[in-house]
């Protein structure tokens, strides 16, 4: 293995420097006193906090924080295959960029780091950094096809630690009455139910981000991040994070760490002194994203358009990372692979992917392959075209001209459009079911469709039952259609027991509390005596297919054949050499009786089929019955 370099940023709060206070409103004031020597770890931030032996990533950015620092020059003590390349200064007087080269045979060992100041010795200083043995425990094993991910938010889950709802000190307490406030869920709820989890048949857990969210207001969903190397302590510690997967691997779940590089909350101490002045992306006034990801691949389009989506901050509260400084840039990365080393998680799931500077983050994607092989990633690219879509993903046939994503999958906004239309919408020659055909007829535009994540709903959209009006037929079409076509299945929580809520006006009314995760819940919907008879029947329902599909390769891995709809019927196979499964799905609000005379390639063979969810018989395969906005899932049988 060549020897690669190993950066250090070091940075040191204070209100002197460049800083955006007048830019972003009220930045958190991130001031520590000063402290005697040695450097302890209450006025000095080093991050990432450590790294190991025998990575191929050796040349890692650090971000250590001390006051004055800049007039510092740095060296090193006593080591064992460890250099110190280049010492850099950020705009900033608190910030060192520090590049160490760690040799591929370097043994673990804490590295002496010398700070010496010339003007004033009483602000010199040593700091130990750990280099780390690395452990052999399995990670990265990524998810595909074969798999089932259920996408939680951590704060309406499940509160099974009440000692953590509120800290001294964060800006946000408890506020279970407000949509828009912290419930309490946290890693320890969904540690307690992952029984429940396990007997649904997950194999593959996806959060929404856990990491430290400081922010006034809302910050329970996770996406304005105050600390990139913390989890949130009013959802656990970074032990426990930990825990949770090792927990979820020893019962043969997978878990997917949701990712965000294109911005930060505004409160993040970044805010209150920058390290460099294009740490993010500054304008005159608060400019807001257009949210036009076409602009990047538009033949076109205006340089105004493209520097006003991607440079554009997501919203006032979250400013918009620059990830062509290059210090940055390597502590994006550096962050994503520490996270992997230290929790042993297996994908990731890139948020408003589109948003980020685009050579970055095919760097990013890259570089986490490189160390991971076995890892998936999936970007989130909600747009409205497919040709949008798909031109993000790795390996594009008609890709960029000199671009590649590196990126394996999407989120397939496509198809969770389509099979909403074709649940909600009059069919006609495009529209109705008729798009889910049209859509999955563009998969050629995908290297592989397979690794792409598919969903009916997801956490910025309205819930899935009430997007089909409460139709309890819809429900189970489209929970058998996420089930049974091509494509990685991402089921939202509690969308098996029939949750309801609409994105407008407020988005609290799409995360609402899974009921019976808090201690005195009138009801709980974890066990079936809890549950509605029509929440039982949706239950059931979703666990008999999932648990199907979680024995039938041929619905994870087999080939696909779909049929041009006719009749408000879509007809569909998935299959291989030992199992063929057929997939109807009536979209009429009248029963239909369906010919499957034109199926004959892929039903020549086969006398008898079995109902999967009743287990009944059919023995006459020349007709076929079916009730009216149903699905008819069926095992053919020879």
């Amino acid at each position: 293995m060549k020897n690669v370099l190993f950066f250090l940023l070091i940075t040191l709060a204070g209100p002197s420097g460049y800083s955006c206070k007048n830019y972003i409103g009220n930045p958190h004031n991130y001031i520590h006193p000063p402290k005697v020597v040695p450097a302890t770890a209450d006025d000095l931030r080093v991050e990432p906090p450590n790294w190991w032996t025998g990575m191929l990533h050796n040349r890692v950015e650090l971000l250590v924080h001390r006051k004055g620092v800049g007039a510092c020059t740095a060296q090193l003590g006593d080591t064992r295959g460890i250099r110190l390349e280049t010492v850099q200064k950020g705009d900033s007087p608190n910030y060192l960029f520090l590049t160490l080269a760690i040799d591929a045979d370097a043994p673990a060992q804490k590295v002496p780091i010398i700070f010496t100041n010339p003007g004033d010795a009483s602000k010199s200083f040593t700091f130990e950094y750990t280099i780390a043995q690395r452990s052999p425990a399995p990670k990265a094993q990524g998810v595909d096809s074969r798999d089932v991910i259920y996408l939680i938010m951590p704060d309406r889950f499940a509160n099974g630690n009440l000692g953590n709802d509120s800290y001294e000190g964060m800006r946000e307490g408890l506020a279970r009455d407000s949509l828009l406030g912290r419930h309490g869920g946290d890693l320890t709820g969904i540690i307690d139910h992952l029984d429940y989890l396990q007997d649904l048949g997950i194999t593959a857990i996806w959060l929404n981000p856990e990491l430290e969210n400081d922010q006034a207001s809302s910050s329970y969903h996770g996406y304005a991040i105050t600390d990139l190397y913390r989890i949130d302590r009013r959802l656990g510690t970074n032990e426990q994070y930990r825990q949770f997967v090792r927990d979820c691997h020893n019962r043969g779940i997978k878990v997917i760490r949701d990712v965000v590089p294109n911005h930060i909350g505004h409160l993040h101490p970044w805010m209150q002194d920058l390290p460099t002045k294009d740490w993010i992306n500054v304008w005159p006034e608060m400019t807001q994203t257009s949210y036009r990801a076409p602009t990047i691949i538009d033949p076109y389009a205006s340089e105004y358009d493209k520097k006003h989506f991607s440079d554009g901050w997501f919203v006032p509260s979250m400013p918009d990372l620059n990830q062509r400084n290059p210090h940055l840039a390597n502590y994006l990365i550096q962050q994503a692979l520490w996270w992997v080393e230290y929790s042993g998680l297996d994908a990731f799931r890139i948020d408003t992917y589109t948003y980020s500077d685009q050579d970055f983050m095919s760097r990013f994607c890259q570089e986490i392959r490189a160390e991971y092989p076995a890892i998936h990633l999936f970007g989130e690219v909600w747009e409205y075209a497919m040709i949008i879509q798909g031109a993000f993903a790795d390996d594009q046939p008609m890709q960029r001209a000199g671009f590649d994503s590196n990126m394996p999958g999407v989120v397939d906004f496509q198809l969770c459009f389509a099979i909403q239309e074709a649940l909600t919408r009059e069919q006609g020659w495009t529209e109705g079911v008729s798009r889910v055909y049209y859509t999955l007829a563009q998969d050629y535009f995908y290297q592989d469709p397979n690794r792409n994540v598919t969903m009916l709903d997801n956490h910025d959209m309205t819930r899935f039952f009430s997007k089909v009006g409460e139709n309890m037929r819809k429900f189970k079409s489209g929970i058998a259609f996420l089930l049974t076509t091509r494509g990685i299945p991402q089921i939202y929580y509690a969308t098996e027991i029939l949750s309801t809520g609409f994105e407008a006006p407020s988005h609290g009314n799409i995360r609402k509390d899974f009921p019976g995760g808090w201690p005195g819940d009138p009801v709980n919907k974890f066990t079936a005596e809890g549950r509605t008879p029509q929440e039982n029947e949706a239950f059931d329902f979703t666990r008999t297919l999932i648990r199907y599909r979680n024995a039938t390769p041929a619905l994870q891995t087999g080939k696909l054949m779909q049929f041009v709809p006719a009749n408000d019927v879509y007809t569909y196979f998935r299959y291989d050499d030992s199992k063929t499964v057929m997939v109807l799905l009536n979209t009429a609000s009248s029963a239909r009786r369906v010919d499957t005379a034109p199926f004959a390639e892929r039903m020549r063979g086969f006398s008898k089929a079995k109902n999967v969810i009743t287990s009944a018989v059919l023995t006459d395969l020349s007709n076929l019955s079916l009730e009216p906005n149903s699905p008819l899932v069926l095992e053919l049988m020879r």
